[in-house]
């Protein structure tokens, strides 16, 4: 709820109304992780929180020896679990969370599609996530990026509920700026972004220059065209003047050529944007190769004489099973089979 929603539910049930306030720090800003550590609050008020309260559960954690990344799964009230994760940056904090339990997209590079789609999380799950792995880590979160499992614009209500929620200046107050979406490109939902006004970063997952290509590996390139994504783009960055980031997953011999690199320089030519090339992280059940390096950086080069704005994504947590909806993906497996390390 929004404090505004809290207080005039509290209101209802005949408490004053600065108990709104209290209970809304409680949850926002010291994001506690148990009712009984709301101290101010008299016990029969706590007692009744008790009775709707619900906290995403640790069920497992993995911390990189590489580079500080922590990878965590959450088990969800009804059983359900999802992934996120914890990066620590030069300028600060960022945590990747997840939208929806699982995901019925179908992107074939991706581990999250392989077991469909559970459910969409509530606005209140997505926070939780941010909140208990702040909690855990003792740590600041100043950037939260909705590229974990699940497809953000398919849970449309729930994202923008979160991100008034997390911006607002009751709460955890993060900039909208901050926050990043990222969408495989569904157009009706990338419209209604654009018209909600949030100065948040949209992220399309483009990874592929023209739609032959990118039908192989985005099911969705079957109901819109990259011309129809394209023009959803620009209506987007007219109507908020946020420069648009494409995500480009490079597969070995599918996506990343020469010519790849020339139609998508003719693609974005002139367009506001900044590219974000991804090597793409290798997952059993399919037959995709990451570029190698001489590939990955020719490029790039090719892109950056070209005037376009171009990062090679820094791979993080490699050996904590990195690819996106992996760890959910092997919890689920080993708990069939009896057990999860």
């Amino acid at each position: 709820m929004t404090l505004q929603e809290l207080t005039n539910y509290i209101s209802e049930k005949g408490y004053p109304r600065f108990r709104a306030k209290q209970i809304y720090d409680w949850c926002h800003v010291k994001m506690v992780r148990d009712v009984e550590e709301m101290k101010n609050l008299p016990k029969e008020m706590r007692e009744w929180i008790r009775e709707d309260w619900v906290a995403l559960e640790v069920v497992s954690r993995f911390e990189s020896k590489v580079d500080g990344t922590n990878k965590f799964v959450f088990r969800l009230e009804d059983g359900n679990v999802i992934e996120s994760v914890f990066m620590p940056y030069k300028h600060g904090n960022s945590v990747c969370i997840s939208s929806q339990a699982g995901c019925r997209m179908g992107c074939r590079f991706c581990a999250s599609t392989l077991m469909g789609l559970s459910r969409s999380l509530t606005a209140s799950e997505m926070l939780d996530q941010i909140y208990a792995i702040s909690y855990i880590m003792g740590e600041r979160i100043s950037n939260v990026v909705v590229m974990g499992t699940g497809e953000p614009l398919d849970n449309y209500d729930n994202l923008c509920r979160f991100i008034r929620l997390l911006t607002n200046e009751d709460g955890m107050h993060i900039s909208q700026r901050n926050v990043t979406v990222s969408s495989c490109g569904l157009v009706p939902e990338i419209y209604r972004l654009a018209d909600e006004q949030f100065t948040i970063t949209f992220a399309l997952s483009l990874h592929a220059p023209n739609d032959e290509k990118r039908k192989v590996l985005m099911p969705i390139a079957n109901r819109y065209s990259i011309a129809e994504v394209m023009e959803a783009c620009k209506y987007y960055f007219q109507k908020t003047g946020r420069r648009i980031t494409f995500e480009y997953s490079l597969v070995a011999g599918q996506n990343d050529s020469v010519e790849d690199a020339n139609q998508l320089i003719r693609l974005l030519s002139g367009f506001p944007c900044h590219v974000n090339l991804i090597p793409v992280n290798p997952i059993k059940e399919r037959e995709f190769k990451r570029s190698d390096d001489n590939s990955l950086q020719k490029f790039k080069l090719l892109l950056e004489k070209n005037a376009i704005n171009v990062t090679i994504r820094r791979g993080m947590g490699k050996d904590i099973d990195a690819a996106c909806g992996q760890l959910r993906k092997n919890y689920m497996e080993e708990m069939k089979e009896g057990g999860f390390r």
